[in-house]
């Protein structure tokens, strides 16, 4: 289908690039573009000159929806409708954005989050179209859909449901994550703008790792996880083993995008917990961009994670084969607010693939050093089975008594000493 752009800015030149590229990544043609420098109309939200304009465009190009990326409330949508040829929709940013999700989600958790956002968008407007119903001003409700008198209270009771059934995801999640934790493994997430290269990421530190077996992940989860030259090819969660010497997990998140509205990144919120609740934050950033836009995408991802996040971040600036070494220094220098320190990879090329491993191994939470004096059991045997399983273990001295000297995390220390606890005496000769 045909689409027409339309972004209107206060002030400045208005770049319809990041627009265009999710009406591509929707499956929309764009047609034509428009654009205006002015405050907003309450009514139109462009001027009514421009709105005028746009319907010529439209009936020019015989296109079959205007996008407009900016927020519209439901009573510009209707008024916009008004003008423009019967039977074109209009949608906004944010709906645009909900239609990719759709296309996109996979699992029951994704299905449902893209649901219940769907729903908290919808519910103003089935309240604007009942308030249009008792003004009698009900044709065609020009772009805000049919009207269905008792929609408003189904959208209600619809999200009390979908938020009772992924607060039991979240649970199912979180009890996950603290059974990883329990049995040695910590958790890195990987965080960033849609389009960063996380998923190629992914793919490179889980190189020629297994899957983890525990993961319940979806059966295309290859394809999920896969890397394309388009916005949005994750939008569920993936977690790889990662090829490290220390137990790690690493798990892939949907991408940030800048200008969503609370409620919609409240609806991802059992997603954005992988990255909430991780040991470790790496925030991708593509290093090829224009600095200017590198900084208004890491501002995005900084307000996102800094609202609940609690781990270490640590910035890594992806894609530096496509671009030479000074201007990697000058972009390194200009983020340095914003991104101290960074890593400077290419996913794609593996290159400095392992200076990143190190520096996952410094930013994660330091092992503890443990010593056991165990006695020599059949039962002992089976701790210093679990022991290596779990733990980085440095010397295992087996003579009347087993000696085992290992690091770990915390967890894992303490789980080991009560094990040890519950070991039965040798027996005396």
């Amino acid at each position: 289908m045909k689409a027409v752009i339309v972004k209107r800015v206060d002030r400045g030149s208005a770049d319809v690039g990041e627009i265009c590229d999710l009406a591509a990544a929707a499956g929309y043609t764009v047609a034509a573009t428009l654009t205006q420098t002015r405050e907003a109309d309450s009514a139109l939200h462009i001027g009514e000159g421009k709105a005028d304009e746009l319907a010529a465009l439209v009936a020019e190009t015989g296109a079959g929806i205007v996008i407009f990326d900016n927020r519209l409330g439901p009573y510009q949508v209707f008024n916009l409708g008004k003008r423009l040829p019967e039977g074109v929709e209009v949608v906004d940013r944010f709906k645009l954005v909900l239609e990719i999700f759709g296309q996109r989600a996979r699992t029951r958790k994704a299905q449902l989050q893209v649901e219940l956002a769907n729903l908290r968008y919808e519910l103003p407007r089935a309240e604007a179209k009942a308030s249009l119903a008792k003004r009698d001003e009900r044709p065609g409700f020009m772009g805000l859909g049919e009207y269905d008198q008792n929609r408003e209270r189904d959208i209600k009771s619809q999200i009390a449901r979908l938020r009772d059934e992924l607060t039991r995801i979240e649970r199912r999640e979180e009890q996950r994550r603290e059974h990883r934790r329990e049995t040695g493994f910590d958790l890195v997430a990987l965080a960033g703008y849609t389009n960063a290269g996380k998923s190629t990421l992914l793919r490179q530190l889980a190189r020629d790792v297994d899957v983890d077996e525990n993961e319940d992940l979806h059966p295309d989860i290859e394809a999920t996880a896969e890397s394309e030259d388009r916005l949005f090819t994750t939008l569920g969660t993936t977690t790889r083993r990662a090829d490290m010497e220390r137990n790690v997990l690493v798990t892939d998140t949907v991408g940030f995008i800048t200008n969503l509205p609370h409620w919609l990144v409240e609806s991802f919120k059992s997603t954005l917990d992988a990255v909430y609740h991780a040991d470790l934050v790496l925030l991708v950033v593509d290093v090829s961009e224009p600095v200017e836009n590198i900084r208004e995408k890491l501002v995005t991802c900084h307000d996102t994670l800094y609202e609940r996040n609690e781990a270490p971040i640590v910035t890594v600036l992806n894609k530096a084969d496509a671009v030479d070494d000074a201007e990697i220094a000058e972009k390194i220098e200009a983020l340095s607010a914003l991104a101290p320190d960074p890593v400077v990879i290419s996913a794609k090329e593996d290159l400095n693939m392992d200076a990143l491993r190190d520096r996952i191994e410094r930013a994660l939470p330091p092992f503890e050093h443990e010593r056991l004096v165990l006695p020599m059991t059949d039962e002992t045997m089976s701790l210093v089975s679990w022991i290596h399983d779990n733990a980085r273990v440095n010397d295992v001295d087996y003579g009347e008594q087993v000696i085992v000297d290992f690091e770990a995390r915390p967890a894992i220390v303490e789980k080991s000493r009560s094990k040890a606890g519950e070991l039965p005496l040798a027996e005396s000769a």
